[in-house]
């Protein structure tokens, strides 16, 4: 390697394809970024569509049961039987308010980028004294 001279004409080029390189880390992390949002995007609209069909027809099939029930025991059982389904339902509903907040708690937003950007700042600490 030769000794670098304190000319414009030596840095030049130096200066040229650190910018260059510099321009496509930045267009890489750029890509990385836009298809994390759009695989974010699509899995959440996935989910969301799927939720929709699952409370749904659970609910559905939770009120025919539920009529069954109320049908099957309406003269002897009936109020024993509403109490009952009411247990029941409150306690599904809680425990899946409380696996829906531990599910957004958990999760991150971009991590891959975040975890990317990292090791480039990283990289550079090591390069840049």
């Amino acid at each position: 390697m030769e000794p670098l001279n304190e000319t414009s004409s030596d840095w030049g080029p130096i200066l040229k394809r650190f910018s260059r390189r510099l321009l496509a880390l930045g267009e890489n992390r750029l890509e990385l970024l836009t298809v994390e949002v759009q695989e974010g995007r699509d899995r959440l609209i996935q989910d969301f569509l799927l939720a929709l069909a699952v409370a749904g027809f659970g609910m559905i099939a939770v009120l025919a049961g539920s009529a069954a029930l109320l049908v099957l025991f309406w003269t002897s059982y009936a109020l024993v039987v509403l109490l009952g389904l009411m247990t029941v339902y409150g306690a599904v509903g809680v425990g899946l308010f409380l696996h829906l907040n531990r599910r957004l708690r958990a999760w991150q937003a971009l991590s891959a980028s975040l975890d990317q950007l990292r090791k480039d700042r990283h990289c550079l600490d090591q390069l840049i004294p």
